[in-house]
């Protein structure tokens, strides 16, 4: 009895002895069953053939009703050429027709992402129609990029950010050297002088190169494509570059708050002399200000926010040194000793509100602020481009998550809508939107009608 038992035991083993469920399968569709398993008929076959081919027409159908109403010419009617914004003499009147040029740019942008993107993510839905183990419609749809939508970007779009991605790197380790020279110069003209102002300076150089080296870091941290790090930071490790810039901003406002300290307890005996500033601390200030602008006017086209970070910090620079070889020269010259102190004290007024503002932008970003007007229009426009294949939005929300934003719709469907037609639609906008270069984020909810609640517990933030 334990014997026949057994073999009824071993009689259920899987007859695919690869153990590969899906080759099985694949097996038996093609009628190869090594005897232990019939063919699939033929009608099954012609049924799986039939049932591809409607889903096609479904998807082409989809696609023509999304991009068939892109016009670019028609917007391009609107633009104003530079000459004609210089023709312009009212400034309200050139500044409405720049911000409309602005607008229409985005509005193209995201037309360019709509054509590229919105085609090959609808043929990379349900790609094995059949189940059987095959993908029959497109082995090059976005299932087969690991999820990556950056490849399916416009040419010129992906070349801008390839380009601008690449001036970054060049941005932040041009001024990593830079910090570094101009740090050792004015160490070496500090030995020589006693000047509040290039002690401030100095102070300004070292931490220049901290932030320097903070954002090279992060920058360097939120490009590694580790497994592990993927693990542990499931959505992105961007919020990192904010962080870091948070953290120097705050150590900015307490170095310049123990120079302002300095600066009062140089003036309350109300008296003193005034130092000359040896010909070694005015070469390494004049440095400063000619490396710092040329860092600077290089930096203001590249606009990813840590390079823009280096962009303020060299600006700051510019006007900051201008100013401590000013105060101490005509304080020596006028004989005013407490000119240099006084000096120091109001650039370090002037450093701890410049970071300080820096540094509560960066905490109401970090906390969900809102996403800009512009931006808000341009996902509205994105949210229009959908217009013909959902029946209405319910919300469109954008809120910053560090530098980069989070946003929400909610679509509205027509109650009897099929659940494919459904999800199609709604993964579609989701991939569309996130090809934004703004956006990190987007989540798309479908409902079917206006009234009811609106998504979210209101306590739940």
């Amino acid at each position: 009895m334990v014997g026949r038992r057994q073999s009824n035991v071993n009689s259920y083993e899987r007859p695919n002895s690869s153990g590969d469920l899906e080759s099985g399968l694949h097996e038996v569709a093609n009628g190869n069953t090594n005897g232990n398993a019939k063919p699939r008929p033929k009608v099954w076959s012609f049924k799986d053939a039939a049932n591809t081919a409607l889903e096609d027409k479904r998807r082409d159908d989809l696609k023509k009703a999304l991009l068939t109403g892109i016009n670019r010419d028609e917007l391009e009617k609107f633009r104003k050429s530079d000459d004609e914004l210089k023709a312009i003499k009212k400034k309200p009147v050139r500044k409405f027709y720049e911000e409309q040029n602005n607008r229409l740019n985005d509005w193209l942008e995201v037309d360019a992402i709509v054509m590229a993107v919105a085609d090959d993510v609808l043929e990379s839905m349900d790609p094995d129609p059949d189940h059987d183990g095959i993908n029959e419609r497109n082995n090059e749809g976005l299932h087969t990029t690991g999820g990556n939508i950056a490849d399916f970007l416009p040419e010129d779009e992906k070349e801008r950010r390839r380009k601008e991605g690449q001036r970054a790197k060049w941005a932040i380790n041009i001024n990593v050297v830079a910090n570094i020279l101009l740090l050792a110069g004015k160490l070496a003209a500090l030995s020589s002088s006693g000047s509040l102002s290039l002690l401030a300076s100095t102070v300004d150089s070292a931490l220049d190169l901290l932030c320097t080296l903070i954002v090279w870091s992060t920058n360097r941290i939120v490009q590694w494509r580790l497994n592990s790090l993927k693990a542990k930071f499931p959505v992105g490790r961007r919020r990192l570059e904010p962080l870091g810039i948070l953290v120097f901003s705050i150590l900015m406002v307490v170095s310049f708050l123990q120079i302002l300290q300095e600066s009062a307890e140089k003036i309350m005996p109300l008296e003193g002399e005034a130092e000359e500033l040896p010909w070694i601390a005015i070469g390494a200030m004049g440095a400063t200000v000619i490396v710092k602008g040329i860092i600077w006017f290089g930096c203001i086209p590249i606009k990813t926010t840590q390079v823009q970070a280096l962009a303020q910090d060299c600006k700051t620079d510019v006007i900051f040194n201008v100013l401590s070889l000013l105060f101490p020269f005509v304080g020596y010259k006028a004989h005013i000793w407490w000119l240099d102190p006084a000096g120091a004290g109001a650039l370090s007024l002037f450093i701890i509100y410049d970071w300080g503002s820096t540094c509560f932008e960066n905490v109401t970003r970090l906390s969900g602020q809102a996403a800009s007007d512009s931006l808000n229009h341009k996902l509205m426009y994105m949210a229009y481009r959908f217009a013909p294949i959902v029946k209405g939005f319910k919300s469109v929300q954008a809120y910053h998550q560090g530098d980069g934003v989070w946003v929400e719709y909610d679509i509205l469907m027509d109650a009897d809508e099929k659940l494919h037609r459904t999800h199609d639609v709604a993964e579609t906008l989701q991939y569309c939107c996130e090809g934004l270069d703004e956006v990190d984020r987007a989540f798309v909810t479908a409902d079917y009608t206006m009234s009811g609640p609106s998504g979210h517990a209101q306590d739940a933030g």
